[in-house]
């Protein structure tokens, strides 16, 4: 389905998923009110009842993803850092520290190699002295010729 168009993963959900999704909403619905509400079990039960619609969306929208795989994966160096950051101890220091990891996950989430993204940007950066020479150097503007150049250069 990862090459599937927005339609068609639309279509396939609305087919195979929901039929599924149906089926366990009745035995969830049907359950619930037979397991003390305290218990492992209705706890777990209450939980997915609370969270269905959540659960649920991206049948609603092809353009969803079922997994948040990629959410999780950008979030992860900042929950690995968390540790480090305990040795922020100033606000500036910590400021600092939260746009260098926004620069970096915004060069990963725009398919460019961050190390040669952010030497080119710092080089670049005193000579854009218009509007335009700025938002060329903004990732999603950024053109990848220009990373090999600087990773040549770098070498």
């Amino acid at each position: 389905m990862k090459e599937a168009s927005v339609n068609e993963k639309f279509k396939v959900r609305q087919k195979q998923s929901l039929p599924l999704l149906e089926k366990i909403r009745t035995w969830v619905d049907n359950t619930l009110g037979k397991v003390p509400n305290d218990s492992l079990t209705g706890k777990a039960l209450t939980y997915i009842d609370n969270q269905w619609p959540k659960l649920t969306v991206y049948c609603e929208d092809g353009r969803l993803n079922i997994s948040n795989v990629l959410a999780e994966n950008a979030i992860r160096p900042f929950c690995v850092g968390r540790k480090a950051w305990l040795f922020s101890d100033t606000p500036k220091g910590a400021h600092a520290s939260a746009v260098h990891y926004s620069f970096i996950e915004t060069a990963k989430a725009n398919d460019i190699e961050p190390y040669a993204y952010m030497v080119y940007v710092l080089t670049q950066l005193p000579y854009a002295d218009t509007v335009e020479k700025l938002e060329a150097l903004l990732p999603w503007n950024f053109k990848k010729s220009e990373l090999e150049k600087v990773k040549n250069a770098v070498r």
